[in-house]
């Protein structure tokens, strides 16, 4: 990065979107695989509510962190490749 793209306020917010997309799919990503194991877990040992809660639960809080990450991860790939001017890709 020079020192022109360092104070660009567009660059650094798209960074700063980007970093957030990141964790937000890490964070997502990870609540799918903690249900799965969860889901297994409960399957294996016997059924309980809170275990389908927990479930239950993850799998909502994945698709509610994970979906908005996705959107906003295109979309900052989009904006720069429309900047460097390259097909959108569509």
């Amino acid at each position: 990065m020079t020192e022109g793209e360092a104070k660009d306020p567009v660059i650094r917010s798209r960074e700063r979107i980007r970093m957030l997309t990141g964790a937000g799919r890490r964070l997502g990503y990870g609540c799918f695989l903690a249900a799965l194991a969860v889901f297994v877990v409960n399957y294996y040992l016997g059924s309980s509510s809170f275990w389908i809660f927990l479930t239950i639960a993850l799998l909502v809080i994945g698709s509610l962190v994970l979906a908005p990450s996705i959107i906003f991860g295109y979309a900052v790939n989009a904006a720069e490749r429309e900047e460097q001017g390259l097909p959108h890709g569509h």
